[in-house]
């Protein structure tokens, strides 16, 4: 199936956003959503390519896997702090990008997001830009950190972005699901913001709290700990099973699956359009 526009997947509905590593992964969530008959956004973010050591390759692959699945699918760049990546998304088939100023002071993020919300508009690209703490040495999503709704309303206002990542009390990187989301802040700055909101940490949110965040006004949601903690775990649960096993498709595969049923699970935590 053609790939489908951020905009418009977020205009149907809420959406879980995955991140890709490699093709598996790719397969796997593309498999879930098929499962579950929902739409899905796969996202390769900054560091995914860093460790490929380009964007094209894997890009290709997995807009490739998308326009031959039975999926609506959106192609995302996730946390890119480089406009020269995000300039070579838009040679890629990406519909939308993430810009992450968020570690940057104030007037430096808006800056550099506005110009960069320019650019992406003139070329046929969505962006997300993430607000974070003034000066915060690790963004919108350190521990404690708030968006503030007044400071967001205004952001999106000055830099024209078409969706917003606050920090409502989610964290990156959590391989635990126990963190207490700020639903009242979720739904003040549901009120102030007019663009679709996002919550970036969601593998550290347990099911409920992700279910009450979209009921307050959260759109898209980002997921990739969690489904690579259960990768990993079905990858090293097959080759304990089986230490002489060379053949990586043995192994990988289980690590596939196990991301598939995830991802057809979680889905079916959202309402459908």
């Amino acid at each position: 199936m053609p790939l489908v526009p951020l905009p418009h997947l977020l205009a149907d509905q809420p959406v879980f956003a995955f991140n890709v590593i490699q093709i598996e992964h790719a397969e796997a969530i593309l498999a879930g959503a098929e499962q579950a008959k929902a739409p899905v956004v796969l996202q390769i973010s900054e560091n995914a390519v860093r460790y490929h050591g380009a964007l094209g390759p894997i890009a290709a692959a997995t807009r490739l896997a998308a326009e031959r699945s039975g999926a609506r699918a959106a192609l995302h760049l996730d946390h890119a702090t480089e406009a020269r990546l995000i300039h070579e998304a838009a040679d890629c088939g990406f519909g939308s990008v993430m810009y992450d100023g968020s570690t940057l002071p104030w007037a430096e993020n808006l800056e550099s997001t506005a110009a960069l919300a320019a650019w992406c508009h003139e070329n046929g690209l969505a962006i997300e830009a993430e607000l974070g703490e003034v000066g915060g040495k690790d963004g919108a999503h350190a521990p404690g950190v708030r968006t503030d709704p007044a400071e967001a309303a205004e952001f999106v206002a000055r830099t024209g972005v078409d969706a917003l990542a606050v920090a409502v009390g989610s964290e990156h990187a959590m391989t635990t699901r126990t963190a207490a989301l700020d639903l009242d802040l979720v739904a003040r700055l549901r009120e102030a913001v007019p663009v679709p909101l996002v919550l970036h940490g969601s593998s550290g949110v347990p099911d409920a709290a992700l279910v009450a965040a979209v009921a307050a006004g959260m759109r898209k949601i980002n997921v990739s700990t969690h489904l690579n903690r259960l990768f990993t775990d079905a990858v090293r649960e097959a080759l304990t099973a089986n230490p002489a096993q060379v053949d990586p498709r043995k192994w990988l595969a289980p690590g596939r699956d196990a991301v598939a049923a995830e991802v057809a699970r979680l889905l079916g935590l959202l309402p459908q359009a």
